[in-house]
């Protein structure tokens, strides 16, 4: 990943994604698009048009919970290595271990703060590089 990163971020809440694009995108070379469920994401995904070089996705959401939509991504190989960070309420230390050992990045716990929000983020990435 370089100085620049493209995100796609998966809530069925529309005033956090609205939260969450607008916090990233005050970082110059953040780059997010949102879709509204883990379905949603899963179908954009497969079009293969744009892939994200990272996503963040809720926990809980009606249809494909996000550890449901990890699980379908890792298992194509065309979507197997995109890093997933787990944005959740449901953020007990053992959720959090069991979101990581299944493969999640990490885990940013709602709420959160929009001003250090990009910080959260870019620090589980570098955590990769």
């Amino acid at each position: 990943m370089s100085d620049s990163l493209s995100i796609l971020y998966v809530d069925d809440e529309a005033d956090i994604r609205m939260i969450v694009e607008m916090a990233l995108q005050l970082r110059p070379g953040i780059e997010v698009r949102t879709a509204i469920s883990g379905d949603a994401a899963y179908d954009m995904l497969q079009s293969a048009s744009w892939r994200p070089e990272l996503m963040m996705v809720d926990v809980m959401m009606p249809g494909l919970t996000g550890p449901e939509l990890m699980d379908k991504l890792r298992a194509d190989p065309d979507t197997a290595a995109i890093p997933i960070i787990f944005v959740t309420a449901r953020a007990r230390p053992q959720d959090i271990q069991a979101y990581v050992a299944q493969g999640a990045l990490g885990v940013i716990t709602k709420p959160f703060d929009p001003i250090n929000l990009a910080d959260q983020v870019l620090g589980l990435v570098r955590s990769i590089k």
